[in-house]
């Protein structure tokens, strides 16, 4: 492999401009591939074959109208008011057009629902007072007949004592008469109002549990409209979505506003915005500093940037075949510029020491692209590995985000390895500081490095005290970790001024946090049942559905079309992204309400808050396998690279620490809120449920990178003679300057995008920003060095079998610089 890139690296340095004219041939087609082909992000992540989708399916299937997926439109008077009767005239009109967008299959009125809900509810309440007043009128009645037959026994018995009963018994039969007809007449009326009573309380039962749904406020300030779409809500179009906001964000009614939820509301993260532009700011200077030119700050950011536009276009074009989730293309844009950057970097800093060596350009450019080239495809493809590993989770979307994650790393691992050599040799000798020039026009030479009297071992109680704080440290910020939930963003989580939070708070305030995540639940009955006893089996499984402490309300859907389930529509007392409404899905999946006639009914849940849960819940159980998985990988790559046991165990132990902690990192702040306001993070919440699995894969990417630069060269210089100690220090202090830069671009480039006001983006570039300064620096710059020099020759120890097993990668290139000496070498 060293050879070959050496050969790759001498050609791109000899026809310079057909490498630079091939890029931009390459740069042009993706352009135009984007252009034709490239479809529509998605706003929102779903998966195939989850209990809510079940559920979503079969509503689809079984129930009418309530297939689609939907949002709300939360309106309110802006100076907190009821609304006037124009007002709700103006708010109709325009619900009515709502309705005509194409894409969306109904609009509620809410103002037409909420009269609805309280005339049910008085007519139920007028139906008890009805019913107590003629049960109340039966008892007096009966009362009345009851003294009638008493006094007709009183005068038939005086009658007989006084020997007249044969004179009245005409007229005593006539009464009797007159009472047994006033009985069966009182039966009658009995019967009617005990066949009614039933009923009465079955409709009081679902008036009582249903009294917790408002589509008004109590207050009449503030309404929420339901709006449902035609399809699921995964699959409702961008432009059906930038419709209704079209309609709602122009209302024209005075003393009104609207607020569409965030499953309307829902957009693309912008793939650079300021604290992007920032973080490649930071990443310019920090070159400019490390090599002293602005024309070699340049390169790298050049290089960089073009490959972020090969591999986001190349990307995007299939976007019209495969659903992008938002943040996929946003992933590959933090990777292509991070990893891009640094990869040039490297081979740049080996060129400008090779020529201060003496050596001629174009060889030089040759034996850094075989050297330091070789490291930068080998730590690119271990991160390529880790992106793709992300398809074995089973996960569609996360698989994808890997997938083009792993495209952006393979064109900066190409560009680096092909454009870099070019335009090196476009700049010559320019790329050296104007001194470094004047110098080696002089005659002056710099020399290699090798170990010598700055590279004497430090102190073994020094290692251990920085081997033990480093390790409590690690383990003290990682915490928070042992509390972390996994969940998505909800609208409490958009930025403050966007439509999807306003949304939310109006509803929070005004109608409960449960108004937020209402879940669709259908029970499966034992038997189709009639029509005429679909009432009595909504309110029987409503009551069992109402004696969870966390429900607010439970709402009668409908009956399917064989009635052999039910749907209702339950408002939990928590928000969506809340421990209470995560427990009572799954208290909802495990009940069995008790029907009618004595059977069981089985629940199934659905709705945005369940799809949430779902999510993360399913991504929280492949967390672990794909840790074990990456872990594994881990070891056997080092293995066969340093040709060791024990320096890739010490290397995966410290970046399973470093993950840990970054972990806990996240979960401090936006789970925790510990310094959530300096972050700009409102609304601390559940963690980003795809983001451990996500950070998992690329920290231990460039963990491995920073692991290969450093302890390559402590490898060389003790495979060169240097006593085990003594080797340790010389790699760390030859390697440390440009690992130093190469973290501290990386982390500006991942920390511009904490600054992002997408919810999902500002986590994620935490996640890495923090991952990677806990491994770069405290991981492989203090930890690794000390653990290495208490092992000491047991470091590079290797079983004698296995060497003969392994094959000899020579990541350093070895090979290369041996057949290739640089002139000035010293031996």
């Amino acid at each position: 492999m060293a050879e070959l890139l050496y050969r790759i690296g001498r050609f791109a340095a000899r026809r310079h401009w057909t490498v630079v004219g091939a890029w931009l041939a390459v740069l042009a087609v993706t352009a135009v591939t984007y252009v034709s082909f490239a479809g529509a992000l998605s706003s929102s992540i779903s998966l195939p074959d989850t209990p809510t989708t079940r559920v979503s399916e079969q509503l689809a299937r079984d129930f009418e109208g309530t297939g689609g997926g939907n949002g709300s439109i939360v309106v309110e008077t802006t100076d907190g008011s009821r609304f006037t009767e124009e007002q709700e005239e103006a708010l109709v009109d325009l619900l009515d057009r709502l309705a005509q967008v194409e894409g969306v299959a109904d609009v509620s009125d809410p103002f037409r629902t909420q009269d609805q809900v309280d005339e049910s509810a008085a007519r139920v309440a007028e139906g008890q007072q009805q019913l107590s007043k003629g049960l109340q009128e039966l008892r007096d009645a009966q009362a009345r007949i009851d003294l009638g037959r008493d006094a007709l026994a009183q005068q038939r018995a005086q009658a007989r004592d006084a020997g007249t009963l044969a004179d009245v018994r005409r007229q005593l039969a006539a009464a009797q008469r007159q009472l047994d007809e006033g009985q069966a007449e009182l039966d009658g009326r009995r019967a009617e109002v005990e066949a009614q009573a039933p009923r009465l309380e079955q409709a009081a039962v679902l008036a009582r549990l249903s009294s917790g749904f408002r589509t008004v406020s109590e207050d009449g300030s503030a309404a929420v409209a339901n709006v449902v779409f035609s399809t699921p809500t995964n699959e409702v179009s961008e432009e059906t979505r930038a419709d209704v906001e079209a309609v709602v964000a122009d209302p024209g009614i005075d003393g009104v506003q609207l607020h569409p939820s965030q499953e309307i509301a829902q957009t693309v993260p912008s793939i650079l915005g300021p604290g992007e532009v920032a973080g490649v700011v930071i990443a310019a200077v920090v070159l400019t500093v490390m090599l002293g030119t602005l024309l070699g700050a340049a390169l790298p950011l050049l290089t960089a940037l073009l490959g972020v536009g090969v591999a986001s276009l190349a990307s995007l074009s299939f976007s019209g075949l495969v659903e992008f989730v938002s943040v996929t293309p946003v992933l590959g844009v933090m990777l292509g510029l991070a990893v891009g950057i640094d990869y040039s970097l490297f081979i740049i800093n080996r060129h400008r020491r090779q020529l201060k060596r003496g050596a001629e350009v174009h060889e030089s450019i040759g034996i850094a692209n075989g050297t330091s080239g070789n490291a930068v495809v080998f730590a690119g493809v271990t991160v390529i590995v880790a992106l793709l590993a992300l398809n074995v989770t089973g996960v569609g979307f996360l698989g994808l985000m890997g997938t083009v994650g792993a495209v952006a790393v393979l064109v900066a691992i190409l560009m680096a390895v092909t454009l870099t050599p070019a335009v090196l040799s476009l700049v010559g000798t320019r790329i050296l500081r104007r001194r470094e020039r004047e110098r080696l026009a002089a005659g002056e030479l710099a020399h290699d490095d090798t170990a010598g009297e700055r590279d004497r071992p430090m102190g073994t109680g020094r290692a251990w005290a920085v081997l033990a704080v480093g390790v409590v440290a690690l383990l003290a910020v990682a915490a928070p970790a042992t509390q972390m939930r996994l969940g998505l963003p909800d609208g409490s989580t958009q930025p403050p001024d966007s439509p999807g939070y306003l949304a939310y708070e109006v509803q929070a305030e005004k109608f409960g946090d449960g108004s937020n995540g209402q879940l669709l639940v259908v029970a499966d009955l034992p038997d189709a049942i009639g029509q005429d006893a679909v009432v009595a089996e909504q309110a029987a499984i409503a009551e069992g559905i109402g004696t969870m402490w966390s429900v607010e309300a439970v709402v009668p859907i409908g009956a399917s079309r064989d009635r052999t389930a039910l749907a209702f529509q339950v408002i939990p007392h928590g928000a969506p992204s809340s421990e209470s409404t995560q427990e009572l899905v799954h208290a909802l999946r495990e009940m069995t309400p008790q029907t009618t006639d004595g059977g069981r009914a089985t629940l199934g849940v659905a709705g945005n808050a369940s799809a949430n849960i779902d999510i993360s819940e399913q991504l929280s159980d492949v967390l672990p396998t794909y840790l074990v998985l990456v872990v594994g990988l881990s070891l056997l790559i080092l293995v066969l690279v340093f040709r060791s046991i024990l320096v890739p165990l010490t290397a995966t132990l410290g970046f399973v620490l470093s993950l840990l902690a970054a972990f806990g990192g996240i979960t401090a702040i936006f789970q925790l809120g510990f310094l959530a306001d300096a972050l700009g993070v409102h609304e601390p919440g559940p963690v980003l449920s795809f983001l451990p699995i996500i950070a998992t894969g690329i920290l231990f990417g460039l963990a491995m990178d920073y692991q290969l630069f450093l302890v390559s060269g402590m490898r060389e210089s003790y495979a060169h003679g240097a006593p085990a100690r003594v080797a340790v220090q010389h790699g760390l202090h030859a390697g440390r300057a440009v690992v130093t830069a190469a973290a501290i671009i990386m982390i500006s480039v991942f920390a511009g995008f904490v600054f992002s006001h997408d919810a999902t983006i500002k986590p994620i570039g935490f996640g890495l920003a923090f991952g990677v300064l806990l491994d770069a620096f405290v991981v492989r710059m203090l930890l690794i060095p000390a653990a290495m020099h208490l092992l000491g020759e047991a470091a590079w120890w290797l079983p004698r079998w296995l060497d003969r097993l392994l094959p000899d990668v020579d990541v350093e290139g070895a090979g290369l610089e041996r057949s290739h000496p640089v002139h000035g070498h010293a031996d």
